[in-house]
């Protein structure tokens, strides 16, 4: 059982060593697949399978699940960071190449409303545009709010204000199909309810957007 797993381990650093002459695009997905492996050789070694069957069904799947970072998210991000500079939306780059903008309540959505702020607006219209042009690329819309009220009215209005930036997108031409939007209610706080500065960063929207392997 231990041979085929460190097999698998030597494939992955195989790999790492191979990336250097490859490009970014061919370097995440060589390295996606090798950790794919990895993960399948223990799947098959728990499970008492083959751990050489694993990390091929694992090599697999670990080359279609990783976005890339194209010159197309590249510029998105830079475009991005150019129309929020000043408004207090944070621009980033995430660990597994999707572009995430972090909106906060000041400029978003008005307390306990779901209508998009006309602040937020110009910021939207440049994020459709660049959706419109990367025809590979899906969008998470993830809704927050802080712990004011109860699980049945925060939860709903998480969804709300995800589901009014999708029907803003949606309006300026962009596939609602691409669009995915959840609420997460109270649940994620990323700072302490018991300030008003901390509310107010509590009630936000994350958007995340990567693109696909074409």
């Amino acid at each position: 059982m231990r041979k085929p797993f460190v097999v698998a381990s030597l494939s992955l650093a195989l790999f790492a060593v191979g990336c250097a002459d490859m490009t970014d695009t061919q370097r995440r997905t060589a390295m996606g697949a090798g950790a794919g492996a990895l993960g399948g050789a223990a799947i098959g070694a728990v499970t008492g399978g083959h751990a050489g069957t694993g990390a091929v069904i694992g090599a697999g799947v670990g080359a279609l699940g990783t976005y890339i970072w194209s010159q197309r998210m590249e510029r998105q991000r830079q475009d991005m960071q150019a129309v929020t500079q000043g408004t207090g939306v944070v621009v980033t780059q995430t660990p597994d190449n999707q572009l995430k903008l972090d909106i906060p309540s000041d400029i978003s959505f008005a307390v306990n409303r779901a209508d998009v702020e006309p602040n937020f607006r110009p910021i939207l219209d440049r994020f459709a545009e660049g959706l419109r042009a990367n025809p590979n690329a899906d969008v998470r819309i993830i809704g927050h709010t802080d712990s004011t009220g109860t699980d049945a009215i925060n939860n709903p209005l998480s969804i709300e204000r995800a589901a009014s930036v999708r029907n803003y997108l949606t309006a300026r031409g962009v596939s609602g199909a691409r669009i995915y939007v959840d609420g997460r209610g109270s649940r994620e706080p990323i700072a302490s309810n018991n300030t008003a500065d901390g509310r107010a960063r509590n009630r936000r929207v994350e958007i995340y957007m990567g693109e696909r392997q074409g």
